[in-house]
């Protein structure tokens, strides 16, 4: 994970294949789809997620989310969830 308050270049992050985010009525969620099966997202993950297009370093996707959510303080949780996923092979 590359973010720019680290000195480092940003980097943006994106869903990383074969996974695929889509947004389930079913289920009510946000789900990553891949070939073996469904990985269903609680609302924060899918929230987060979303916004893994490839156009959002780690400060931008944080900036973005205490505006939409109208909070601050979110940066540490919204990084241990995206080292998380990484490990996961859920981001490039």
């Amino acid at each position: 994970m590359n973010g720019s308050t680290r000195g480092e270049p940003a980097t943006p992050l994106a869903i990383a294949k074969p996974f695929r985010l889509q947004w389930e009525p079913v289920q009510n969620a946000h789900v990553l789809l891949y070939p073996e099966g469904m990985v269903k997202l609680n609302q924060s993950a899918g929230e987060i997620l979303k916004r893994c297009d490839g156009t959002r370093d780690v400060d931008t996707l944080i900036a973005e989310l205490e505006q939409a959510f109208n909070t601050t303080g979110i940066g540490s949780e919204v990084r241990a969830f995206i080292v998380d996923a990484h490990g996961r092979g859920w981001l490039e």
